[in-house]
């Protein structure tokens, strides 16, 4: 059985596959309206969600499908101490796919080793989230037309973002990258990540605690809230969750080709009157998200040998 559970379970070339898929539902939206008639996804959430559970809905609804599940683990088995597996395993026999998110790392995968449907990863704790990288890869294809020779930057919370991760991980494939990775020094890049997609390619990269002087080389900026749920000291959070606000004047000596991603939610870190220059494509990410997931869906299900 296929899964998603790391977005390095897809070669670049089923990645760019997906990519195509994702562009023709965008220019054929009719073509693919009845393609998963008569199945049904699963969106077990045992963590709060906006765009990806409703994302991952949306998807299957577009697609002629249904959906079943839970938006929070109190309203599950789980207050009741079942476990994951148990879940999974159970969820096989009402469902044909699974997209889980659970707040600890590897849920996902165990998941994934008991059901008898595909499992999709829609977030673990601080270690993955894929389907956000796909999202990710179609905004920068459809703004930069290429994931090679670009210049990307990384700022915010490094340590927990799961999205960070896995979008490194997902460019590390590619030529001629160059990252720059900003943030406080208590939530700098893991050294995992940092080793394994990195370091071991020969990947350059450069750690700074200033936005401002890495603005002029960036092709990508990518920002990332400073996440509260991950901080186990408020304190801690308090210190830190402002330590990045892009704002129009900090833009003043970026490239006018530059594009700005944001996983949302935004607290403030970016600035709304950044919201209606060119270059802010975190309203676009969102939906791309929806339609790469739609093709995601479609991959599946259909290596399941269920479409």
């Amino acid at each position: 059985m296929r899964h998603l559970i790391n977005i390095l379970d897809f070669s670049t070339e089923e990645l760019q596959e997906l990519i195509d898929t994702a562009n023709d539902i965008i220019a054929n939206p009719a073509k693919y309206s009845q393609v998963c008639r008569g199945k049904k996804l699963a969106t077990l959430f045992f963590e709060p969600s906006t765009r990806t559970r409703l994302s991952f809905e949306a998807a299957m609804y577009e697609l002629g499908g249904n959906v079943i599940g839970f938006s929070a683990a109190a309203s599950s088995s789980a207050a009741k101490g079942e476990s994951v597996a148990d879940t999974a395993k159970t969820i096989s026999c009402y469902a044909d796919i699974i997209a889980m998110r659970h707040p600890k790392e590897g849920a996902p995968l165990v998941a994934a080793n008991a059901a008898s449907i595909p499992v999709i990863n829609a977030g673990d704790g601080g270690h993955n989230h894929p389907t956000q990288t796909l999202a990710d890869l179609l905004t920068i294809y459809r703004e930069k037309g290429r994931f090679d020779h670009l210049t990307v930057g990384l700022c915010g919370d490094l340590k927990f973002g799961r999205t960070v991760h896995s979008l490194i991980n997902a460019l590390s494939r590619y030529e001629g990258l160059k990252f720059v990775l900003i943030s406080p020094e208590e939530l700098k890049l893991p050294s995992y990540v940092k080793k394994d997609a990195l370091k071991q390619k020969g990947i350059p990269y450069v750690q700074t605690t200033d936005l401002e002087s890495a603005m002029p080389e960036l092709d990508i900026l990518y920002m990332t809230r400073v996440q509260r749920e991950r901080f186990f000291n408020e304190e801690d959070y308090l210190r830190l969750k402002d330590s990045y606000i892009l704002t129009p004047e900090k833009l003043q000596n970026a490239k006018k080709d530059l594009s700005i991603l944001h996983p949302l939610p935004r607290v403030n870190e970016i600035s709304v009157a950044i919201d209606d220059d060119p270059r802010a494509c975190y309203f676009k990410q969102v939906l791309y998200g929806k339609y790469m997931r739609m093709a995601l869906i479609m991959k599946l299900l259909k290596e399941a040998g269920k479409l």
